[in-house]
């Protein structure tokens, strides 16, 4: 126990440093002592409980998990939501700091679709002023997923949020037939359009599990043959991304469905200098570590029972 008079300097050491912000240098003048000496008081006021430190955060980020995943993964960055519930406006909320942070002043970011992506767009604060960057989808519309999750929707939105220009993708993600699909592919509006995206500085999208969600629902909304419907199953997909089905090595699957599919090529995707990849929910485990093995994704953020997934 330091003596009243050591106390009472550690308090004033403390109430300069932390209180009144003067440097250690100003500190050590302000008491007639050496740099070294304050530096070795605020230690003692800290171990003492002179000075508590509370941090708040308050977007809650797992930052062991992310340490941990990064090391696993390889990743140029990893961001996870602290939290067992699956909370994607908490891992929207990160990927908008992220985005922010990210975003070129100048050149294209280019945008996928559904509820993870739409989760990072609805967490940008309106008011930045971009103009020298321009937003473009990734992948056609989507009639068969709720209309805000949409990624011309979402083009539209971020490019306002950002005061960015933007682009649309004058074509359905998914047809009828391969030959449809080819003769809008031959369109040089869509046809630029796509090759602008491809060649974006920055992508964020998002990651489906096959059998689940959304990616259920666009394979149910497809008029497939048995055979194709066969053909597809046998493909031993366990993922989507941009609409486009990958196998456990992430790599794109030909099959039926994705010879009707408008939208960027995986190999394609995997060329942007950074995708961003968001999602939520430990049942995507699959999906995106399979996704990482194909270096399709550079930054993920994430829950944390996704997290977890990921490391076992």
């Amino acid at each position: 126990m330091p003596s009243a008079r050591s106390r009472d300097m550690l308090v004033r050491a403390a109430t300069l440093y932390y209180m009144d912000g003067r440097s250690q240098a100003e500190v050590a003048a302000a008491m007639g002592v050496s740099r070294s000496n304050v530096s070795r008081m605020l230690t003692d006021a800290r171990r003492l409980g002179i000075v508590e430190i509370t941090i708040h955060d308050a977007q809650g980020r797992a930052n062991e998990l992310e340490a941990q995943v990064r090391e696993r993964t390889g990743m140029q960055d990893v961001i996870v939501a602290r939290g067992t519930d699956r909370n994607l406006a908490r891992v929207g909320a990160l990927g908008a700091e992220w985005l922010l942070d990210h975003a070129p002043r100048e050149g294209r970011i280019s945008v996928s679709w559904g509820a993870s992506v739409q989760a990072v767009v609805d967490a940008v604060e309106p008011g930045t002023s971009l103009p020298g960057l321009e937003i473009l989808p990734l992948v056609g519309g989507l009639s068969t997923v709720d209309s805000a999750s949409d990624g011309n929707v979402l083009v539209r939105s971020l490019a306002t949020r950002l005061g960015a220009r933007h682009r649309r993708l004058y074509a359905p993600a998914v047809v009828e037939s391969e030959q449809l699909r080819d003769g809008l592919l031959s369109e040089s509006t869509i046809r630029s359009v796509l090759d602008d995206a491809a060649g974006g500085d920055l992508a964020i999208v998002g990651v489906g599990a096959v059998g689940a969600g959304a990616s259920k629902a666009i394979v149910e909304s497809v008029s497939l043959s048995s055979s194709d419907r066969t053909a597809f199953e046998n493909s031993r997909v366990v993922g989507d991304c941009c609409t486009r089905f990958y196998d456990a090595q992430g790599r794109q699957t030909d099959t039926p469905l994705d010879r009707r599919v408008v939208a960027i090529e995986l190999e394609k995707l995997a060329r942007i200098p950074t995708v961003l990849a968001v999602a939520a929910g430990a049942r995507k485990a699959r999906a995106v570590q399979a996704g990482i093995t194909g270096g399709l994704y550079d930054v993920l953020i994430i829950d944390e029972p996704l997290a977890e997934a990921l490391l076992d």
